[in-house]
């Protein structure tokens, strides 16, 4: 089928690629032009495992193609795909500005039947907008239908996720863009979840929210651990045995962050408020994460003392593995509270350094994973990339001033930390 993608960020992009890969003909359009001549000339915005090959292959295939006209993307296609930024305003609300504007364009571009996906994360009742201001803007007069596809897409995990998906959602008021729909994704041989609309935007923000629940309750549960002299991933192990419950999202850590949770988690307690509901159980997610890195801090600080001119190597930047995305990153959150007490940091990220660059000040940017605790007074472990785990603990700690660790994605196991002589402090163990 002929589809087009408007905004080429870690979903647009990703969900582009993938459906040119199963067959479909696919145009990803978006308003930066130096990103669209980027992919247009082989290179890449976003680190992605997976990503680069299937746009390469694609691409010379001859299924996916880039443009910064939007009317052209819309006059391409049969089925339009809307996933833009949907940010956070200052009051927790999402702004939908990205969402209007796209509506706007493709309405203007319309002269004939299309379908119009929202891909993007939404408050519950944007499909009812979208479509309002599509017939308001769409001079033909043609018909159209709005439906809501939301995306269950892990960074770091983005592409098998969407080739081998969980579910679909496929949120509609009317039965036309059904089938059509289900032939643009049955080549993922995925369950589906037809639905009306509002249903399918609630969809999307309950599963996040949850996820974000379960990481706050095992944070919760691993400040009793240390408490107690319990171990939280032996608790988490004993408790993911119960089908029910699961083990995934049950990783004990600096907390959750990036560009979903936070923003999603936030929306949620919001629409909640204008509906007439007051979310008290999200709001208690929030704070045991904004408290979980608050311990981590005081746990540095306990064991460090005085930390202005002491001298930290942190390994981690992105806010989680497997990705360059440093957008409301823990790992950078720690950095810059570390720098705010007077430490002096060297960093490393495998993929992450230079978006981070932007964020970060002060910093000294370390390339390789072994240097980073040269002259260290202590290393933190921020972010979970397996490769940390090949750390060469001995010469780290004949680097370091003193062998202090602060394992805030408890990579190591503790018992052979010490072993080898180290101070090893972790998250609730």
């Amino acid at each position: 089928m002929k589809l087009t993608l408007i905004g080429t960020g870690y979903v647009g992009l990703v969900t582009g690629a993938c459906f040119a890969e199963v067959g479909h003909h696919v145009v990803c359009v978006d308003n930066d032009e130096a990103k669209i001549k980027l992919l247009q000339a082989g290179g890449l915005p976003i680190y992605e495992p997976g990503l680069a090959e299937l746009v390469k292959k694609n691409t010379a295939a001859g299924r996916l193609s880039f443009t910064a006209n939007t009317a052209e993307g819309v006059q391409k296609s049969d089925v339009i795909f809307i996933a833009v930024p949907t940010p956070p305003l200052p009051d927790g609300s999402v702004d939908l500005s990205f969402i209007e504007r796209v509506a706007r364009d493709t309405a203007t571009a319309m002269t004939d039947y299309k379908i119009i996906v929202d891909k993007s994360t939404v408050p519950v009742k944007t499909g009812e907008k979208v479509a309002e201001t599509i017939k308001r803007y769409c001079a033909a007069r043609v018909d159209f239908d709005v439906v809501s596809n939301p995306e269950f897409l892990r960074e770091g995990f983005a592409v098998s996720d969407l080739m081998k998906p969980d579910r679909i959602v496929i949120g509609t008021r009317s039965p036309r863009p059904v089938a059509v729909m289900k032939e643009i994704y049955a080549p993922f041989n995925a369950p589906m979840v037809v639905t009306d609309i509002n249903s399918a935007e609630l969809i999307k923000h309950a599963s996040n929210s949850f996820l974000a629940l379960k990481i706050s309750y095992i944070n919760a549960l691993a400040a009793i651990c240390e408490n107690t002299g319990a171990n939280v991933q032996e608790v988490a192990a004993g408790m993911g045995l119960d089908e029910r419950i699961g083990r995934r999202f049950l990783n004990a850590g600096l907390g959750f962050g990036g560009s979903c949770f936070p923003k999603d988690l936030s929306a949620f307690i919001k629409i909640a408020e204008q509906v007439g509901y007051d979310f008290r159980l999200l709001k208690e997610v929030q704070r045991i994460n904004t408290e979980q890195m608050d311990r981590f801090i005081k746990k540095i600080i306990d064991t460090l003392w005085v930390l202005k001119g002491k001298r930290i190597g942190v390994l981690g930047l992105a806010f989680k593995q497997n990705t360059d995305d440093v957008r409301m990153s823990p790992a950078i959150e720690l950095c810059q509270r570390l720098q705010k007490e007077g430490a002096i940091l060297r960093v490393h990220d495998p993929k992450a350094m230079d978006k981070a660059r932007a964020i970060l000040n002060d910093a000294t940017w370390v390339d390789t994973l072994d240097d980073v605790a040269e002259g260290c007074d202590a290393l933190v472990v921020a972010t979970e990339w397996d490769e940390f785990k090949n750390l060469d603990l001995d010469r780290a700690r004949k680097l370091l001033t003193h062998p202090i660790m602060f394992d805030g994605r408890n990579l190591f196991d503790r018992v052979e930390m010490e072993r080898r002589g180290w101070i090893y402090k972790s998250v609730g163990r």
